[in-house]
């Protein structure tokens, strides 16, 4: 089974499609699940090219689900092994080939083990990277109909212990939100600034004013990051004093609560200095990932496996700071995802160099197998309305 996971993540790695586009890669995923264990049900296109597969026990007793990533990043990928990347400018740099080959891997077990009770839903959702995928779902008649009362997902933790499993209270990543301003005055000739609207003392002043709302203690309660992407001003003809400007950002911190905060002093900082400066703006949110806040009970049914697996076990002190688009389901389900340690020399993720180490599809695929027998067994989780 092991050569056969591996050669399928390989596979999927070597045919990396970018958010949107996963058309390929649900395909490969489906008929590997088809040839080992077909579901009861398939549900297909959901939020894009994301699919489900569903193996029903009973109409009585939980539906467990475990949900994995199905795109890439817009990353050239470095490495030179024989299954590098087929597709030019885009790689699995996240890990969501392993994942993904975890998820589907579950359907071993599933063919050799029966339940009474239940149903399990295995979850390959498109679009995570540009935070869009998880919404959609959730937005899906056909989710809200499966009603799936626990969703569980992990992801690697590269710099960390290989299989080491590292659970979080309350939220496990932060909250992320990147912006676009576009700032408009007019231009002039350079000898006569005064004839225009330049926006760069303005741009200069909302840079400064957005450093001072960092708050970089991560044990805060209003952790805030706040870091510039990309700015535009004018451009390399020296007899031209610039009218429009363009910048960009993504912000993090920790709670939906305190994002919303911070967006709205965002606004009032820029709607200050236009005012001042004879602006106007365009304020552009987007790419939106609102943090993922872990149930207790489901954490501790990860840590009960994960000891009974005799994998190394640690709370974090605090969220991850990446963002991630599982947040969506935690709004009014019960969820919980779990760090997994890809080792302390592994390559970070979103690195050009990074690969998924092999060696961790086992762990997450007992990990998961324990959480599915651990709640499918447990008939006091069970909160059907």
């Amino acid at each position: 089974m092991n050569d056969i996971l591996e050669s399928f993540r390989k596979e999927l790695h070597q045919y990396p499609e970018l958010s949107g586009r996963e058309k390929e890669t649900a395909l490969r995923v489906k008929s590997f699940i088809t040839k080992i264990h077909p579901p009861d049900e398939w549900i297909e296109g959901i939020g894009g090219h994301g699919i489900i597969a569903i193996y029903s026990f009973s109409e009585d007793g939980p539906v467990v689900m475990i949900r994995s990533e199905l795109d890439a990043l817009p990353i050239d990928e470095t490495n030179r092994f024989t299954y590098q990347s087929k597709n030019v400018g885009v790689s699995h740099k996240c890990g969501h080939d392993g994942h993904m080959t975890m998820v589907a891997g579950l359907v071993f077990s599933i063919k050799k083990t029966t339940y009474t009770n239940g149903k399990i839903a295995l979850l390959f959702q498109p679009s995570e990277e540009n935070g869009k995928g998880a919404l959609r779902v959730c937005e899906d008649q056909r989710f809200k109909n499966l009603k799936p009362d626990y969703i569980f997902a992990l992801h690697n933790i590269p710099g960390l212990p290989l299989h080491s499993i590292f659970i979080v209270r309350s939220f496990f990543s932060a909250t992320v939100q990147s912006f676009s301003i576009h700032l408009q005055g007019r231009e002039s000739h350079a000898a006569e600034p005064d004839k225009g609207v330049n926006p760069a003392l303005s741009v200069s002043k909302f840079i400064s004013g957005l450093d001072l709302l960092n708050v970089t203690d991560p044990m805060s309660k209003v952790y805030t990051v706040l870091t510039p992407i990309h700015i535009l001003l004018g451009s390399k003809d020296y007899g031209i004093s610039p009218g429009n400007a363009k910048i960009h950002y993504t912000i993090r911190t920790w709670s939906v609560a305190h994002m919303n905060e911070l967006k709205s002093k965002i606004e009032s900082l820029i709607k200050d200095l236009c005012a001042k400066g004879s602006l106007s703006f365009d304020l552009n949110w987007f790419e939106y990932f609102p943090s993922a806040e872990n149930d207790d009970e489901l954490n501790d049914i990860i840590e009960e496996v994960a000891h009974f697996n005799n994998y190394n076990t640690q709370f974090e002190k605090h969220p991850f700071k990446f963002g991630e688009d599982f947040g969506w389901y935690s709004l009014g389900r019960r969820v919980a995802m779990f760090g997994l340690g890809a080792g302390e020399k592994t390559p970070a993720l979103h690195h050009a160099d990074y690969d998924f180490p092999d060696e961790l599809l086992k762990t997450g695929i007992q990990m998961f197998n324990g959480i599915i027998e651990t709640v499918l067994n447990k008939e006091c989780l069970v909160s059907k309305e």
